[in-house]
């Protein structure tokens, strides 16, 4: 195998620098230590003159202010995210590749995006869609929804997309805060072995959106575009809008769970260096690989999935349920479309260890160089499953890579990247993020405001990243944006203003990171911290569970109470001796403190849409506090909420 595109960088950097930064620990000190150094060398590594206007020249500043909030990045310059992507258009092959449950299959060659890309953002054009506008979407995870985000882009109009499990009303709830101009919607789409049509729904949110473009794919109904009509519309793109680096590229929405979702948005130039950074450094990604993450268009995964169009990638979307008709869909996926780089989640790859899968034996995974995660904490055991069962320990011999990185990774839609994970070339220890990734300036804090190694603290940034959002929506003296990320209190009076994320971390002495859970949902018993992701990489390694919700609920005069609810595996009963069994393993593992008060069979865990587990509302909830309204179109299944409610009701104090 030839060198890594990290290790070219890396020499180039101890060029420029005068000094060796070929070790990854002193690649990044330098790049937290030397922000306009460093992001002037991403820039000049991926050749990003070639699609600014004018260039960046010597004399040009990279950082004009490093405020957090309000860093001002690349101010002389001038680009549009479109220009990055259609740079590769004239390589041969597929860009993007689609598929749904039943096999259905397209393409999209690179030579076919400049003219797709080029009719969708005429069609947008001819409607009205100037720079600045809104245009939403509507829409599954389908190639499709890539080209109509590129041809938005491509005007300096600014795009924000909704999956289509959402009811209509859900989604009105965040676009139409957007008020967008243009709506693209699918008729109707496939999952968990069905047909969903999707016809009343689209028109229903057209209304609600009071659009007045509406392009379908699939049946449109009077009055809408169909998408045949949209990509037949004029020749290959010409030029895209160049605008500022920080011009609003999407918006992306938090969960809002608690209160109206907030509008979250991201500048073209920023999620440019930042991904570029991620897919073409981190990742390897280049022009000979197949990057697949399994996501939808709710989720900043899908946002990220695009970015391997960046580095010359081909992309793969994916429609349908990752466990329909079984856990193994998405290897089947891998295997047939010679995926390098495949990307899932903690559940899938819990579901696929609960029914016996072997991938590695099963299916030819030789292509495959990375296996990602995200969406929550990977637990240590899902390695160790990796390791024996995907890198080909227990397959055939041949039939799997036996050097497969997992790379575990933490990020989020605030910066629609990466804060750590795997990074190529560096080990892999289970149950931990590998680095903080570059131009991350990472530090666990105490209350103090005191840098900790070795201990659990707070996960704080302590220097802004190109891709921390420019704004909130509808946030006009940036007050919220504010009080999201940079208004914690510490202990101490004089603490610098950082960005708080508001993840409990430890970071280790070797650089890596272990993420114990959400700061704000902390146990906290008898004045002893602890995180719910350790209890949770315990108890969901027992066979019989499906998934475990841990909670620390403050009662009247001091009391708490650490109840652990757990959904079973089909066949499964939460019996006497499983609960002494799930008690001992906890107590073992990790503490006689971590051991749940009780343990109760639960008929589901709430999640937001993006599958975060609903741990600080549903806490609060148990406690009896009435100030508590989670919005019923954010979460998966609302009756589960209900159902806890009534726990917390009944619990004797």
């Amino acid at each position: 195998m030839g060198r890594s595109r990290m290790e070219v960088f890396a020499e180039e950097v101890s060029d420029r620098v005068g000094r060796d930064l070929t070790d990854y620990p002193d690649l990044w000190e330098y790049s937290t230590t030397d922000l306009p150094g460093f992001w002037r060398a991403v820039w000049d590594h991926f050749g990003l003159d070639a699609i600014a206007e004018s260039g960046l020249r010597r004399a040009d500043p990279v950082l004009a202010d490093s405020s957090m909030p309000g860093a001002v990045w690349f101010p002389t310059v001038r680009l549009n995210y479109v220009d990055a992507v259609l740079a590769h258009a004239d390589r041969p092959g597929a860009a993007i590749v689609g598929l749904d449950e039943d096999g259905v299959r397209t393409e999209i060659t690179w030579n076919d995006l400049p003219r797709l890309v080029g009719a969708v953002a005429r069609t947008l054009s001819d409607a009205g869609v100037r720079q600045g506008d809104v245009v939403a979407a509507y829409l599954p995870d389908i190639p499709e929804a890539v080209i109509a985000f590129l041809a938005t882009a491509s005007l300096g109009a600014i795009w924000s997309g909704c999956g289509q499990d959402y009811a209509p009303e859900g989604a009105a709830g965040r676009l139409a805060q957007l008020e967008p101009k243009a709506l693209f919607t699918a008729s109707s789409y496939r999952y968990n072995g069905k047909d969903i049509d999707k016809r009343a729904d689209s028109a229903e949110l057209a209304r609600l959106l009071d659009v007045g473009t509406h392009i379908v794919v699939g049946d449109a109904p009077d009055g809408a575009t169909v998408w045949a009509d949209a990509t037949s519309n004029g020749d290959d793109l010409q030029a895209s809008v160049r605008v500022p680096f920080d011009h609003p590229l999407w918006v992306l929405f938090s969960s809002g769970t608690t209160g109206k979702p907030k509008g979250i948005v991201h500048g073209h130039g920023g999620v440019v260096l930042e991904h570029l950074k991620e897919t073409g450094l981190h990742a390897d990604l280049g022009n000979d690989s197949v990057f697949f993450w399994q996501t939808a268009l709710s989720w900043m995964m899908w946002n990220f999935q695009i970015a391997g169009l960046l580095v010359g990638a081909r992309i793969v979307c994916y429609s349908g349920s990752p466990l329909y008709p079984d856990a193994d869909r998405l290897w089947q996926i891998v295997a047939d479309e010679h995926v390098t780089y495949f990307g899932t989640s903690p559940g899938q790859l819990q579901a696929s260890r609960k029914a016996g899968l072997v991938p590695g034996r099963d299916h030819d995974l030789s292509a495959l160089t990375t296996l990602g995660s995200t969406g929550s904490t990977l637990a240590a055991d899902l390695f160790t499953w990796v390791d024996d069962n995907v890198r080909g320990r227990a397959a055939s011999p041949g039939s799997a890579r036996p050097d497969l990185p997992v790379s575990s990774i933490s990020g989020g839609t605030d910066i629609v990247s990466a804060f750590a994970g795997g990074s190529v070339g560096v080990p892999v220890v289970a149950g931990e993020l590998s680095v903080r990734h570059l131009g991350v300036a990472l530090e666990s804090w105490s209350p103090q405001a005191r840098p900790l190694i070795g201990e659990v603290g707070e996960m704080v940034i302590t220097a802004p990243m190109p891709s921390m959002p420019v704004a909130f929506w509808n946030d006009a003296d940036g007050e919220r944006y504010r009080t999201a990320y940079f208004a914690h209190q510490w202990d101490v009076a004089d603490a610098p203003v950082v960005w708080r994320h508001g993840d409990w971390v430890t970071l280790t002495d070797r650089g890596s990171l272990i993420i114990h859970g959400r700061s704000d949902a902390t146990l906290n018993r008898n004045g002893i911290r602890m995180g719910s992701a350790d209890i949770y990489e315990v108890v969901e390694a027992v066979d019989e569970i499906a998934e475990a919700f841990v909670l620390g609920v403050d009662g009247p005069d001091g009391a708490y109470w650490m109840p652990l609810f757990v959904t079973l595996v089909p066949g499964a009963e939460l019996t006497d001796e499983l609960t002494a069994r799930i008690a001992s393993d906890v107590k073992t593992r990790l503490s006689a403190r971590h051991v749940p008060d009780e343990v109760l069979a639960a008929p589901g865990i709430p999640h937001t849409r993006t599958g975060k587990k609903l741990e600080v509302p549903v806490t609060a909830i148990l406690a009896g506090r009435s100030d508590v309204n989670i919005d019923p179109k954010s979460v998966d299944d609302y009756s589960l909420v209900e159902w806890f409610r009534q726990q917390g009701k009944a619990h004797e104090w």
